[in-house]
């Protein structure tokens, strides 16, 4: 063999040596960007599946709003309708009190033999003195012939 002929043989191994080495370095960055292109579109979806998530939290959270609202209504509308109830408990035993009254007003004029008094003259009394605060004063004084009670005769 010639030394021309080792020579070109060399030259040539070393050509397709660089070619091989060339073509992989072009097969390696082909992969390296297609993993980049892979992980740009991953991270596209899981930037919508965040924003997604984020509106899902959001509406959670103004549903959440919403019912706080409507139970603290509830409450308040529960603490109104039993406020109303012991109102109207009051009421009631108001009522009862005052038919008590009259009814003992109705006993002490049966029994007490000076009373010139009607029972719809005290029971106007009674009137009045609830209208006027429980004021015994304004009682006392028609009783005793003021002008605002007049005497009776």
């Amino acid at each position: 063999m010639s030394t021309g002929a080792i020579v070109a043989i060399a030259v040539g191994a070393v050509i397709v040596l660089a070619i091989i080495l060339l073509l992989g370095r072009m097969a390696r960055g082909r992969r390296v960007e297609h993993r980049r292109g892979q992980a740009r579109e991953l991270r596209q979806e899981a930037s919508g599946h965040a924003q997604q998530a984020e509106r899902v939290r959001a509406s959670a959270d103004e549903a959440a709003a919403r019912a706080a609202r409507r139970r603290a209504e509830a409450d308040e509308q529960e603490a109104k309708a039993r406020r109303e109830s012991v109102e109207a408990r009051e009421g009631e035993h108001a009522a009862q009190e005052i038919l008590a009254a009259r009814t003992r007003h109705d006993r002490a004029r049966e029994i007490d033999p000076d009373t010139p008094d009607t029972a719809e003259r005290e029971a106007a009394d009674l009137d009045a003195q609830r209208t006027n605060g429980g004021g015994e004063r304004v009682v006392a004084e028609q009783h005793r012939g003021s002008p605002a009670g007049g005497e009776r005769g």
